[in-house]
């Protein structure tokens, strides 16, 4: 599954104040059971505007991982806070549909 959230960064910031964060906090949560790995996303046109990609073997185990309090994974995100605005895009299965260019299909 994968998790998608938005990342607006506030004037005075940069995407790299927010990214050393994310980076971080992603280190930890990726050692949690499930991870498959995160990515964040700039924005083509807008430099402030980020997507982060979080893929998971199950929403369980991304629920799991949410379920278990780590401090130091709040503290970062707290840091982070004042530096952008995060809006939940939502969690998604894997595709049930996929078209591939003719030379990378199997």
């Amino acid at each position: 599954m994968k998790y998608l959230f938005e990342v607006h960064i506030k004037p005075g910031y940069t995407a790299e104040d927010y990214a050393d964060a994310w980076v971080r906090a992603s280190e930890i949560i990726q050692q949690a059971p499930g991870a498959r790995g995160t990515r964040l996303h700039r924005k083509l046109d807008d430099p402030n505007c980020l997507i982060a990609i979080a893929s998971w073997e199950s929403k369980a185990q991304r629920d799991a991982m949410e379920g278990q309090h780590n401090e130091r994974v709040a503290e970062i995100i707290r840091s982070a806070a004042p530096c952008c605005e995060i809006r939940p895009i939502g969690e998604f299965d894997e595709p049930e549909w996929v078209v591939l260019p003719p030379h990378m299909k199997p």
